[in-house]
């Protein structure tokens, strides 16, 4: 009689992080595909000179878009890793350790958009195209806090993944 292996996460709020980091993820791949393919709306929400390049058809906007699809399905793939069966493969010190990696920087880059768009819309700085009032408030409420409640959440994932609760993850020491 063989042992029901434990999941990666060992309490229902990881795997639930873990679960909305990669869902957070897969929105925003999926918003960066949309405009790869050409799509358009939603563009307004952007402003400045990303909204200007994107509606030109700029292949600079294009490969970034490219490159932002991939880092954030990588970025999903991470989260899941924590969580699914199959992350067991992958020995849990180097998981977690980018996991951790990957949820400071986005805490960082979420919050220092925030920060930066709300020096905007107190006018302490003028961006160098107009923003309209449109835009500010969908980079305050939606996009840049985004990053910073996708880092929360991974982060949440990657601490409660902690090889020790999981004595048959790969990398933990049998006792």
């Amino acid at each position: 009689m063989t042992a029901k292996p434990r999941p990666h996460v060992g309490d229902r709020r990881g795997r639930t992080a873990a679960y909305a980091a990669a869902a957070c993820a897969a929105l925003f791949a999926a918003v960066n595909s949309f405009w790869a393919a050409g799509g358009t709306a939603g563009l307004h929400t952007l402003g400045g000179r990303i909204e200007e390049m994107a509606r030109s058809g700029d292949r600079t906007v294009l490969l970034a878009n490219v490159v932002a699809i991939v880092a954030k399905l990588a970025v999903a793939l991470l989260a899941l890793a924590l969580v699914r069966p199959w992350g067991r493969r992958i020995p849990r010190r180097p998981l977690r350790v980018l996991a951790l990696s990957a949820a400071a920087l986005l805490i960082a880059y979420g919050g220092l958009q925030t920060g930066a768009v709300l020096l905007v819309a107190t006018g302490l700085v003028t961006p160098d195209v107009p923003w309209t009032s449109t835009v500010l408030w969908w980079r305050l409420l939606l996009w840049e806090p985004w990053f910073l409640v996708w880092g929360v959440l991974l982060l949440i994932a990657a601490r409660a993944a902690r090889a020790d609760r999981h004595p048959d993850a790969v990398g933990a020491q049998r006792k």
